[in-house]
């Protein structure tokens, strides 16, 4: 089975609602499944720690994940145009993947959930974008053959998966929102398929 990484950080819900989609568009693909990880919290204060295992929902992402992937979706929700502090703070830590070159060739898709349809949702992918550029990986959008890019009221952009959560994050996912993600997740797998 080609494995791809679904690698997300969520604080509402909305975000892990999303990779759960995605990795049905993943596995909607034969040969293709889906391995869901997340990232802990972190703080400010230097003796907090979270415990090795979360209570709930995915497990904790390693490198080897990342390494062992052939194709990664990566979601977090969108912090002044950026991905949450977590995501990078995990992301920060992949050097030693970057300096072997781990990453290089494998392709890779965003998504994320912003509280209003101007919050940034657009320039997270962006951003989120750089350091698997860095890493050499291949970035896959949603064309737009996929009809809700051209009728959505809420989410979606050609630049990857997004979903508008409202001022108080309680939207739920669109039915187009739903389908972008699904897309997402098929056109992913779809392309680590073809790049083995």
């Amino acid at each position: 089975m080609t494995e791809i990484l679904i690698l997300y950080y969520s604080q509402g819900g909305a975000v892990k609602e999303m990779a759960q989609l995605i990795a049905r568009g993943v596995e909607s693909v034969q040969g293709a499944n889906a391995r869901l990880r997340t990232v802990p919290k972190i703080s400010a204060n230097h003796e907090a720690t979270e415990p090795d295992i979360p209570a709930a929902g995915a497990p904790y992402a390693t490198l080897q994940d990342l390494e062992e992937c052939a194709g990664l979706a990566l979601g977090s929700p969108t912090r002044f145009g950026n991905m949450a502090a977590p995501m990078k703070y995990f992301l920060d830590g992949s050097t030693s993947l970057w300096l072997k070159g781990a990453l290089i060739g494998k392709p890779a898709a965003v998504f994320t959930s912003t509280g209003s349809m101007h919050g940034g949702n657009e320039i997270t992918l962006m951003t989120m974008m750089i350091p698997l550029m860095h890493h050499g990986m291949l970035m896959v959008g949603l064309p737009y053959s996929e009809p809700q890019l051209g009728t959505t009221k809420t989410g979606g952009t050609p630049y990857g998966a997004s979903h508008i959560g409202g001022a108080k994050d309680d939207q739920p996912i669109s039915d187009d929102e739903k389908k972008l993600c699904m897309a997402l997740g098929k056109r992913l797998a779809e392309t680590a398929l073809k790049l083995q």
